[in-house]
């Protein structure tokens, strides 16, 4: 097998200079575990005991700060990819991968706090950096993009926020690999904001300005947004199915070309490449008929403007068993233009002919929609039970993210029509929902939006911001 000749020169080659610096006395050569990983994952084989065994009585830490060799054979050790991971799994359990990172002790082996995560720390962060392995086209400095990767989580093994003890650790790390100064930002940088593209592409209005400007001023530079994506999509993919499908994938790209487009001196105007409304949805807004119209994962009505009308829609999906991942609202001249995304259904022809059938009485006030809701919420309750590192239901308003709406973030235990709930306690407080955001997060939903008062404005008023927060904390059980 080509594995096997492989395996065999890569541990011949080890053994005779393991073996070799331990007979004769010499100078051990201090890049020798990093070599041998670099060669073991290059070829996809095992280091066998007696080479690990060799690399133990010989082997020491790295020089400090790292020379540029030692740094280079760390990037093409990530670089190789999947087999990088078998390499230092099994560096590490003989005590050989603390020579080269004395940081992993505190995160070797150690559980998330997140129940949507699917590995231990250490193997999450390995799988990352190989994830990323695979992007690596897309960035300017690869060897970046895999060391960030690696050490995106670092502070999690440590007490305190883990975003911001990774910062410091990730700094000193940095100097100590070698990196300049510029390089060591860059790094913080990722550790800093590595949960900030998936958490402004899945909550926030991506066609909004301010969304943009507000990420590109936090980012700095187009090279830094860049291998923010691609850490995004590789940190997303090592956490587990719940973390990342295609419309979240959609999403974060959507957020990295705008905002790339706004830092390499673009103008906001010129980032039209999917303007809600189209002008063909303006069009058959402005002919004035009702239209219900289902197109694969997409449910678009248009309708008279009237209090509630999210609300029915929203409430309707849910009865058809649809989830709702995100909506878009607009409104002009009396006529509303809703766009609903969900979740494909497990039976779509049924689940389109149920909405079709009740949509229509739903939107002419001639459906027991909330009725309905709850028997369906009695036959089929919330299953599984509360997971730990789920946030608390909650209700926050932000009335600073964009000039052009107050943004309304609803943190709820999922539920059958929840998202109707939540649209019918907005319609009566006075408000319009420009358009909605929508993730469900294990036993959890988080949604996302952007209201208006019946003028068009923001809420201003600290009195009916305060019936606001009060009236949805009612509505999730807060």
């Amino acid at each position: 097998m080509p594995g096997g000749a492989a395996n065999s020169d890569a541990n011949s080659d080890a053994n005779s200079d393991a073996g070799g610096a331990a007979d004769s006395n010499t100078t051990v050569d201090p890049l020798l575990v990093l070599r041998l990983a670099v060669a073991a994952a290059t070829e996809g084989v095992r280091i066998d005991r007696l080479s690990l065994q060799k690399l133990v009585e010989v082997a020491q830490p790295l020089p400090e700060p790292w020379p540029a060799e030692a740094r280079d054979l760390f990037t093409r050790l990530w670089l190789a990819g999947p087999a990088a991971i078998d390499v230092v799994e099994s560096l590490d359990q003989v005590g050989l991968w603390r020579l080269v990172l004395p940081e992993w002790d505190t995160v070797r082996s150690k559980p998330q706090r997140n129940a949507y995560h699917t590995f231990t720390v250490d193997r999450h962060l390995c799988q990352t950096a190989v994830n990323a392995a695979a992007l690596a086209d897309r960035v300017d400095r690869p060897d970046l993009l895999v060391v960030g990767a690696l050490l995106h989580d670092i502070g999690k093994g440590l007490p305190g926020d883990h975003t911001e003890v990774g910062m410091v650790v990730v700094a000193d790390m940095g100097a100590r690999m070698g990196f300049d100064d510029d390089d060591i930002a860059v790094l913080v940088d990722m550790v800093r904001h590595h949960l900030l593209l998936p958490d402004v592409a899945t909550r926030r209005d991506l066609a909004d300005d301010d969304t943009i400007l507000h990420v590109a001023g936090l980012v700095g530079s187009v090279s830094t947004v860049e291998l923010l994506g691609a850490l995004t999509e590789a940190d997303s993919a090592a956490t587990g199915p719940a973390a990342w499908n295609d419309w979240k994938k959609g999403l974060v790209r959507k957020l990295v070309r705008r905002t790339s487009h706004v830092l390499a001196g673009g103008e906001m105007a010129d980032m039209g490449d999917d303007t809600f409304p189209t002008a063909a949805q303006r069009q058959r807004m402005a002919d004035g008929a009702t239209v219900v119209e289902v197109d694969d994962d997409t449910l678009t009505v248009i309708a008279t403007d009237q209090p509630g009308l999210f609300g029915r829609v929203a409430g309707v999906l849910a009865l058809a068993g649809m989830d709702v991942l995100a909506a878009d609202v607009w409104s002009h001249d009396g006529m509303a233009l809703e766009v609903f995304k969900v979740a494909p259904p497990a039976d779509p022809e049924r689940a389109w002919a149920a909405v079709r059938r009740d949509l229509e009485p739903a939107l002419a006030g001639q459906f027991a929609l909330t009725a309905r809701l709850a028997a369906r919420a009695r036959a089929n309750p919330r299953r599984g039970v509360v997971l730990p590192g789920v946030a608390t239901p909650a209700v926050r308003i932000d009335n600073d993210m964009t000039r052009s709406a107050t943004v309304i973030e609803v943190v709820a235990d999922d539920a059958v029509g929840v998202l109707a709930t939540i649209g019918q306690t907005l319609a009566e407080l006075g408000l319009d929902i420009r358009s909605a955001k929508v993730q469900t997060l294990g036993p959890q939903v988080v949604d996302t939006f952007y209201v208006t008062d019946a003028a068009g404005a923001k809420v201003t008023d600290d009195a009916h911001l305060g019936e606001v927060h009060r009236a949805l904390g009612h509505a999730i059980g807060l």
